[in-house]
This record gives structure tokens, sequence and C-alpha cells, in this order.
């Protein structure tokens, strides 16, 4: 599926020298970052690879796994994005970032996966996952199922937020899962070429803010503001109030001296998801266009989400400048 190229290191010094970092480096958290890769998402060639091969610790990257299940059971007609959602008690198993749903209040699959992917709700995710498979341990086969349909021989699935193995804060009971979710850089990158070829992805990752809206049964999402498109104000029904704004994470995206864009002046960027946990640093899986094209970039264990941002934007700029003359 890849096609190895000489890494050219001139590219990866260009970004800029680094401030020596506070917390030590680890295999799973360096400087710059455990590895890098970017694509062409037509074909899957390779255009960079640094430590494409070198295990990481994805952190909430993870999300885009439950993500592309979810949205290949909705394609597969075992249920619609606009269906309500039951909480149940496993979404306990989770902490901040979260949308706060309770068992037994209601939330749609589209909603989920707007909180899923703005806000890296992790209770959204174990919400879908138990809806897509009937519990927590049966999502977490099939994530490692279709990981495995789809040659990510080095990835292994714990669970389906990216949160670590331990007890989540201010909770008695450590989580059911012992072990960090654990990937690569060419790994991730197989998953979202699958992902990108599924537009309907773009609905979610190019959502920049949205207002988490308290319903009498539970949750809905009002969509505020996305990547090209003019902003928009939420419309509350009776019974219904405003919780909170919630913002998408990936800087690249959302912040104006970060974005990308294109000669047209439009905004290159529209996804993915990005990721931190301590013990696997930041990591990120960014994708844009320019002229039709589309690029994949993958940073996994960066020591800092600066870092990460940083040598993200220029492989994703280097990438789309190679596709597009």
């Amino acid at each position: 599926m890849f096609r190895a190229l000489a890494l050219v290191a001139v590219l990866f010094g260009a970004v800029g020298a680094t401030a020596a970092p506070a917390t030590p480096q680890s295999a799973h958290r360096r400087t710059p970052y455990v590895g890098a890769i970017s694509a062409d998402a037509a074909d899957g060639r390779v255009i960079v690879a640094d430590g494409e091969n070198e295990e990481a610790y994805p952190a909430s990257v993870t999300k885009l796994m439950t993500a592309f299940l979810v949205l290949e059971d909705a394609a597969a007609g075992r249920y619609s994005l606009d269906d309500m959602v039951v909480a149940t008690p496993e979404v306990y198993n989770s902490e901040a970032s979260w949308v706060g749903i309770k068992a037994g209040e209601r939330m749609s699959v589209r909603d989920l996966l707007y909180a899923l992917m703005v806000e890296s709700a992790n209770d959204a995710a174990i919400a879908l996952g138990v809806n897509s498979a009937g519990s927590l341990d049966a999502f977490i086969a099939k994530m490692n199922a279709r990981a495995a349909e789809l040659g990510m021989t080095r990835t292994r699935y714990y669970n389906p937020n990216g949160l670590p193995p331990g007890r989540p804060q201010n909770r008695n009971k450590p989580y059911p899962w012992k072990q960090f979710n654990v990937s690569t850089a060419a790994d991730q990158l197989r998953l979202a070429l699958e992902l990108v070829k599924r537009p309907e992805i773009f609905e979610f990752t190019s959502v920049k803010t949205c207002d988490l809206i308290k319903t009498p049964g539970g949750y809905r999402i009002s969509v505020t503001r996305a990547v090209n498109r003019p902003q928009r104000a939420t419309t509350l029904a009776r019974g219904e109030t405003i919780v909170k704004q919630l913002c998408n994470h990936n800087h690249i995206m959302v912040k104006d001296k970060q974005k990308v864009f294109n000669p047209d002046g439009r905004e290159a960027v529209d996804g993915l998801k990005t990721g931190y946990i301590d013990a696997g640093g930041s990591s990120i899986i960014l994708t844009g266009t320019r002229k039709g094209r589309r690029a994949v970039v993958v940073v996994l264990g960066s020591m800092s989400a600066s870092l990460r941002d940083e040598h993200a934007r220029r492989l994703l700029i280097d990438a789309l400048g190679a596709m597009v003359w």
C-alpha cells in the first residue's frame, strides 16, 4: 500500500529549533514525535515518512476508528444517524472531555458523532460503541477485527476513546481496560485513507464550534461554525437550555494564525482528529484539500501540542504543494 520514500532531513529540521522539554521523553512520547507520515489520499502514495512504524499511544485519535465503524453501520442500514441512543451505565467509564450524558438519557447517533469529533467526548464514544455492538467488549472486538482487515498489524485497541488504563478522577472503580491503545503512524494512515473515502465524515470533523443543548430527555447538538460555512445561531425549543459551547481541538483548523488557506482564499483543512494523554503526548491526523486533491498527515507522540501542530501543518502544506503545482 505504501511506497517507501527517502526522508529529507532538511524538511524536518526546517520547522525550527525547540527548547528542551520539561517532561521526560519515553518510547511513546518524544521530541519532535514518535512517528509521522503524509500521503496522497487518492492512491495512498506516501510523500514523507519518519518513524512511521514506531508504536505510539494514539489517545483520542482512537475515536476515528469509533466514528468509522458507526458510519459503516449506518451505511449498511443497521441504524440511522438520526436514531436515538439511550445511554447505558457504561458511559460512567469515562471522564472529561465529555458531554455528561447519564444512563437512561437520549442523544441521536448524529449528535453523538458531533460530540465525539468536536469535543472529543469520551462518554459519547462509549455510548456509540455500546449502541453499535451491544456491549463495550463486543465493540472493542469489532474495532480490532476491522483494524486487522485494514492491515493495521501493529494496532491494538482496548477501548473506544483512547483513555489510559487506571482510575478515572473522582471515581471509585478503575477503568475496565488494563492497557493503553497502541498504534503506529503507518497504521493510522491506513485508517485515515479509508475514512476520507466516506465524505459524510466531514460533516463532523469540519465543525469548529457547536452548542451542547440539554433537552427534557437528554442532549442535542447545534452546529454554529464550520469550515468555509457562515456562522449560525442556535434556536432553542421549549424546555431546552444551552449547557456549553463545544470547540474543536484541531488548532490548525480553528486558530487564525495556524490555518492553511488555498490560493482562492478558502480554508484547506477540514479534519480529522487530535489526541493527548500524558503518557503518549500529543497526536493528530490532519487532512486538507487543494484543487480537488486531498492529502492526509499523521503525527503521533509529540512532546507538546505546539510541536505536533508545527510538524503536521508543515507536512500538510508540503504535501499539498507536491500534489498540486
